[in-house]
């Protein structure tokens, strides 16, 4: 065999194995790619999960506080006609004693 014979099928094997390293190199990376885009995907949607849950907590407290705010003015309201009807008893009993 000729020696550039030789040297031009070593460089078509060369090429081919370059080829077909490169090709699997990259779809290793693709791989790897996938795999990292689909951990932080899942981190993310954890974090939502988290997030939707810490938001209902806090609407049910701030509906129980509303609830309880309420509850005070109906009773704040209550003392004030208390307080009213006791200082016109307490008004009566003085202009008695004039």
């Amino acid at each position: 065999m000729d020696f550039t014979l030789i040297a031009a099928l070593l460089g078509v094997a060369a090429a081919l194995s370059g080829i077909i390293l490169g090709w699997t190199a990259r779809a290793k990376e693709a791989e790897k790619d996938v795999r990292k885009d689909a951990e932080i995907d899942t981190a993310l949607r954890t974090d939502m999960e988290y997030l939707k849950r810490g938001v209902d907590d806090i609407r049910l407290e701030q509906r129980t506080q509303g609830q309880r705010v309420d509850a005070m003015g109906e009773r704040l309201t209550r003392v004030e006609e208390s307080s009213k009807q006791a200082h016109k008893r307490i008004d009566r009993i003085e202009q008695k004693e004039e």
